[in-house]
Order: C-alpha cells, then structure tokens, then sequence
C-alpha cells in the first residue's frame, strides 16, 4: 500500500485538535489512572505475601497530538482525533519496570485475571525478540471509564520489562536519536549483542534469585 504524503499541519488545524483532544484526554488519563492503582494493589499484595515487590518502578505517558497524527498519517487514515480515537490503542501507555524475568509474567498474569480488564493484544518480544534485539512484554488492554456521559471502555497500552531490557532500550533509542537513525550495520550488530548478553544477566539473576528463594523456604 501506498503511502500517502500528508502536508503539516496549520497553525490553526493543530489549535483545533488541540481542543477536540480536550474532549477525550480525561478518558485516557482515568484510564491510565485505572490501570497504575491495580498494578499498585498488586505490587502492594504481592509484597505482603512474599516480602519483596515485583514492581521496581511505573511511568506512565499520553501521546502527543504531533505523533498520533504522525502515526496517523504512516496508516494513511483520517488525520483527526475522532480518527485517533478509532484507530490507535496506544494513545494512553503504562511502562512496567520489574526486578526479575519472571515478574515480568506474573505482573500481565495478576493485571489480565482481572474480570474489567479485557485483553486485546499479547506481543512477547522477551520469547521473540525484535530483529534489534528489543525485549519487552506488549499489551493492549481495555478498561472502563465511568464518565458523566456513561461507561466508555478506554484502551491502554502497557510495557513490561526488566531493569536490564529497560537500561538497553533505553540507550539504544538515545543513541539512534543521537545518529539521526543513521546507525553503522557494525554499531547495530554490536546493539544486538549487548542485548543478547543482558538477556542472560536477566536470566541468571532470576536463577540467582529461585536458588536464594529455596534456601529461605528451607529455614
């Protein structure tokens, strides 16, 4: 398919998206709102039971109007927030960062049980790591806002990964801005072994980890 070269926007097209995104941000916002109190309660239980948190740390964010309508644009869909509404599940996000590979898992297992969470997408790139050597743990979820106009079920993305997988990712995506995208194949091949090499940290801490935990039931 055809990419379509859309022109940027006008001053006065982005003020009025602006106040048609004003319409909907407080779904996605209660949303995201939603989603970090149940990882809370979670994480908070979980301590109890076991006496350490899974969860080491959340961020969460909201697109921006200038890349919903980049993403937009890249789907050669209608250019509106109506459209992004429709068309992006993504517009709310929720990063996850664990201590351990398995809490990666039990983290999406505990927030998915959940009976208002209904899931839409599962993409495991922990056991099927992108081609440059991303790892993460992608799901799109729905949750339902209860707004003065009734219930709107709001989709919210959530990434959950380690402290090593959000350490790479995050310098690997500094470094590419800083190259403008312009990687060297020798710099890129170098990228994706440093993260096969922490992908093995990250399994031997959790092996680490499961040894100690043995010990502790055997005291």
């Amino acid at each position: 398919m055809t990419q379509t070269i859309h022109p940027p926007l006008l001053p006065e097209e982005f003020q009025r998206l602006v106040d048609e995104f004003f319409t909907v941000q407080c779904r996605y916002q209660a949303a995201i709102r939603e989603i970090q109190t149940k990882l809370e309660n979670l994480d908070e239980e979980f301590q109890m039971k076991h006496k350490r948190n899974p969860i080491h740390h959340m961020q969460s964010r909201m697109k921006s109007i200038q890349s919903m309508m980049e993403k937009l644009g890249r789907r050669n869909a209608q250019r509106s927030i109506s459209s992004a509404v429709e068309n992006l599940t993504d517009i709310a996000g929720i990063r996850v960062i664990c201590s351990y590979l398995q809490d990666v898992y039990t983290v999406a297992n505990l927030l998915t049980s959940q009976d208002d969470i209904h899931v839409l997408r599962v993409r495991d790139y922990i056991k099927h790591p992108k081609e440059n050597g991303y790892r993460s743990l992608h799901l799109v979820v729905e949750i339902p806002v209860f707004l003065s106009e009734g219930r709107v079920m709001v989709p919210v993305e959530i990434q959950i990964r380690t402290i090593a997988m959000d350490f790479w990712a995050s310098l690997e995506h500094s470094l590419k801005y800083k190259a403008q995208g312009n990687v060297p194949e020798d710099i890129s091949q170098e990228l994706i072994q440093t993260a096969s090499d922490i992908a093995a940290l990250d399994q031997r801490m959790q092996t680490i980890h499961d040894k100690v935990e043995a010990i502790a039931q055997t005291e």
